[in-house]
């Protein structure tokens, strides 16, 4: 049976997937009326600054100087509010405990110092300096050491807040394309926020619009997987315009974007992994995770795969699957461009990837000329395979779709 043909690109770019559920013309009209409320209220806090140095006039200044002397007060507190949007929600508990804790310690020793015969000015300065040097060690250390608190045991009060490094997970091409991770995620055992970057998304729409008709077929692959993905309730799949444009390597962005995030990376990519790794970021590597799984083909069960092209040893030819998985069979290098049914011998899975090795289905081979065959045909005619051939047999799994072409040589 002859391969399928392979439907001709459509003129003009593929069209990217929208992800409805969290529509991006929605979203930036949310954000500019968060922004323009944002401003208003700035200003005004602004306006009160400056009204209230004017009207009382602090150490004497002139009504221009404490216009100033507001201005300032009023640009320190915005620089310290838009600081503050940029911490997580455990940094900001963290800090605000180091915070108290600072002061406290300045408090007893200020209670200390005031039972000594050290004079009032130098217990003054002492005191005043303890105060700003523990407050500010209390804040920075909290911060720090925020990342460790587990607001779980606050009995889910804080689960509104996304934990960026729980939660977030930045998707790669490759994973996208490869497709399992879509039912990963259908089972649950992914959760939060996987952010999508723009620079993924050109990539994979550059791969589907290719002139190789199977990088064509991989990237329109990806663009189905990232459609059923944004339609799953439990999943939230978020489009970041973050870019590096300084960076021209997508791996390095990706590692990039990670530690913008505190994000894991969600890949297949083998070199991606160790690169990341060696960065300090953490990596969801779907091969890893299959290797500790049962793997999907086992030896002995029957395929129908395509002959793409020879193998490097003698006599093998090599198929692929949608996914990519390469699959080497024994004996199919005249059975280059045909479909053939194989029977697997064995699988090899590593965290580079997956390949199957399987020989043909000599079954089949010998069953078709009795089943298909009448007697007034040559014996040398070409074998056609039918569903009547070997039909107590176990059928062999399909890789590629029948057409109406299919049976055409």
């Amino acid at each position: 049976m002859a391969r399928p043909a392979v439907a001709a690109a459509p003129a003009g770019p593929t069209v990217v997937p929208s992800l409805k559920k969290y529509d991006k013309r929605e979203a930036n009209r949310a954000s500019a009326r968060y922004r323009y409320g944002g401003w208003v209220l700035r200003g005004a806090l602004l306006l009160s600054f400056v009204l209230a140095c004017v009207h009382f006039r602090p150490f004497g200044l002139s009504s221009e100087f404490s216009a100033l002397a507001g201005t300032g007060l009023a640009l320190a507190v915005l620089l310290f509010e838009m600081e503050l949007e940029r911490v997580t929600l455990r940094r900001l508990i963290g800090g605000t405990v180091g915070t108290l804790a600072g002061m406290l310690a300045a408090l007893l020793l200020s209670m200390v110092l005031g039972h000594t015969a050290m004079g009032v000015v130098q217990r003054s300065f002492t005191s005043v300096a303890a105060l700003v040097t523990l407050t500010y060690l209390g804040l920075a250390i909290g911060t720090t050491k925020g990342d460790l608190l587990n607001l779980d045991a606050f009995g889910g009060v804080f689960t509104g807040e996304p934990s960026g490094t729980q939660q977030c997970k930045v998707l790669d091409t490759s994973v996208v394309i490869d497709g399992r991770v879509s039912d990963v995620c259908n089972a649950q055992f992914l959760e939060g926020t996987l952010l999508l970057p723009k620079f993924v998304l050109r990539e994979l729409q550059m791969v589907a619009d290719s002139a190789d008709a199977l990088k064509r077929q991989r990237g329109r692959r990806g663009l189905e997987i990232l459609q059923r993905m944004q339609k799953n309730e439990n999943l939230r799949v978020e489009v970041v315009d973050d870019d590096f444009p300084q960076i021209p390597d997508v791996d390095m962005k990706l590692i990039e974007l990670a530690k913008r995030y505190n994000a894991k990376i969600l890949t297949n990519d083998y070199n991606l992994n160790k690169v990341a790794s060696l960065q300090g970021i953490e990596v969801l590597n779907v091969n890893q995770l299959a290797n500790a799984l049962k793997p999907v083909v086992l030896p002995g069960e029957p395929m129908r795969v395509f002959i793409l092209r020879e193998g490097k040893e003698f006599g093998q030819g090599v198929a692929y699957l949608d996914d990519g998985t390469m699959v080497v069979v024994d004996g199919a290098r005249r059975l280059i461009n045909r479909t053939v049914d194989i029977l697997v011998t064995s699988v090899h899975q590593t965290t580079a990837g997956k390949m199957i090795f399987g020989k043909l289905d000599e079954r089949n081979q010998a069953a078709v000329p009795a089943a298909g065959q009448n007697a007034a045909e040559p014996s040398n005619a070409p074998n056609n395979h039918t569903a009547e051939a070997n039909s107590h047999d176990t059928p062999p799994r399909p890789v590629f779709p029948d057409s109406p072409e299919s049976g055409k040589r």
